[in-house]
């Protein structure tokens, strides 16, 4: 019997505010342990919350990014359960009122679009942290607690089970960090925590309706892992099946050294959590002029931004994703065609070497030492016909390493390509003399040989010969 893979995600997103949800402790990370805390997000006895405003502000505002509808009437409520990093022994959460419903994000895998629907948004407290001995809560003899997090404010964000596979997943999520960092409502730091995912999986026989039992996957927090993590549990759950047994509704860990996934315990249902009205918060009331000076404020997003570029750009669709996933990237971009460079060109360098020496070296591209007006000014070089295009890849690394301007490097490496006939000439008729075989393949009707002879061209000229110049000689001489 074959199988299908029903895959629904609940990211977890930190939002982006000096202060906790409920209190006036910090939430910066790296802190040494149990420093940011106080009585309210300790849980002490006696103590009130007061929510933080900015935490509804950017709430609303991911809730519109993400095509929801945002409740004009929303409350917070107690999600009971006991765990060592929860210290009230409830979490401060939103259940039948959240703040925003019914959104979607649109996905592109395989080359095809498909729309995956958001059924929840809503905010609550983080809890603490538990420090293992260990690799992993399962092999620790011991943890510590680290209550710094605790109160720390998130965003859940729920999808209707409409993933069917891993690589939409990580497609999934990687649009979801997009949107999030484009409306500047969280860092997305996943190796910090800033965003993760829970991920539920479950199997069903192909084409049918009903849903299989799901086993959830909690605190994932990068994409390899969602990615590694619904493969190995889709082959879990396959061959407890096809061996004729049940899938267990549990919740498991995902062990990215072993490549497994472990049982924790099994999967608790909503009534277990016994929620309730948080009775000292008051309900959150919006009105439609609020949400509608949200709206207006929100920046272009991911998707509108990708359309501008392939209209506005002549781009494809693909070099038009990968510019605008990040909304640094697509800014550097738009700044590099806004000084003057041809768009495809600018989308070249920027996917290529930018990105490499980039990626090589740990940096973001807002730290780039390559301005994007000096790349902008590198490729005029190159369409003026002052620098060839293997030449400006020496002229970026010198920018890269010195940031200075292209026009001094240029000067002072005395890279001006070439464009004298009369000099050209000399060396194609040394190359031409120096190459019997291929001159004589060429003649023969071997074409692609010429492809040698001004490649030798470019080597006797260290690179500065126009291309174009040297080819029109080549064969206007071998002719």
């Amino acid at each position: 019997m074959s199988y299908e893979a029903v895959i629904g995600l609940e990211v977890h997103s930190e939002l982006k505010t000096n202060t906790k949800i409920f209190c006036g402790c910090a939430t910066s990370f790296g802190a040494e342990q149990n420093t940011h805390v106080c009585p309210v997000c300790l849980g002490l006895p006696g103590v009130l919350p007061v929510i933080n405003k900015r935490v509804v502000e950017f709430a609303i505002k991911a809730g519109l990014a993400l095509n929801c509808t945002i409740n004009k009437f929303s409350k917070f409520d107690r999600k009971n359960y006991y765990y060592p990093d929860l210290p009230k022994n409830f979490q401060t959460s939103q259940y039948d009122l959240p703040i925003a419903e019914y959104g979607y994000v649109d996905i592109d895998v395989d080359g095809k679009t498909k729309r995956i629907r958001i059924t929840r948004i809503h905010m609550e407290e983080d809890a603490g942290k538990l420090v293992h001995s260990g690799n992993t809560i399962k092999d620790s003899a011991s943890s510590n607690v680290d209550y710094n997090r605790t109160g720390v404010p998130l965003i859940e964000i729920v999808s209707e089970p409409d993933i069917s596979s891993a690589a939409e997943a990580k497609a999934y999520m990687e649009k979801i960090k997009s949107v999030l960092e484009y409306i500047d409502v969280s860092n997305c730091k996943m190796e910090e925590g800033n965003l993760r995912a829970d991920v539920n999986v479950s199997l069903r026989p192909t084409g049918t309706i009903p849903l299989g039992t799901k086993a959830e996957m909690k605190n994932i927090n990068s994409f390899k892992a969602i990615e590694g993590a619904i493969e190995y549990e889709i082959e879990r759950q396959e061959e407890i099946l096809e061996d004729g047994g049940h899938i267990v509704q549990e919740t498991r860990t995902w062990d990215d050294a072993k490549g497994i996934t472990l049982s924790m315990r099994t999967k608790e249902a909503a009534h277990d959590y016994r929620y309730l009205p948080e009775p000292d918060l008051v309900p959150i009331i919006t009105t439609d002029e609020e949400i509608e000076a949200y709206q207006k404020n929100l920046p272009e997003l991911p998707d509108a931004r990708k359309e501008r570029l392939m209209a506005d750009c002549g781009l494809s669709s693909y070099d038009a994703a990968i510019l605008t996933a990040s909304r640094q990237t697509a800014e550097y971009f738009d700044a590099v065609v806004s000084s003057g460079a041809d768009a495809k060109l600018a989308a070249n360098w920027i996917m290529g070497d930018l990105s490499k020496n980039l990626n090589a070296e740990g940096k973001l591209i807002t730290q780039s030492p390559v301005s994007a007006e000096n790349l902008a000014k590198m490729i005029a070089l190159i369409n003026k016909g002052t620098i060839s295009s293997k030449i400006a890849k020496t002229v970026f690394e010198e920018m890269w390493a010195s940031g200075d301007e292209p026009e001094k490097i240029v000067k002072e490496k005395g890279l001006v390509q070439i464009t004298d006939t009369k000099a050209i000439e000399e060396i194609v008729d040394a190359v031409i003399a120096a190459n019997p075989k291929p001159v004589e393949d060429y003649k023969g009707g071997n074409e692609k040989s010429i492809g040698f002879l001004v490649g030798q061209v470019m080597k006797q000229s260290k690179g500065k010969a126009n291309p174009g110049v040297v080819n029109e000689l080549l064969k206007g001489k071998l002719q």
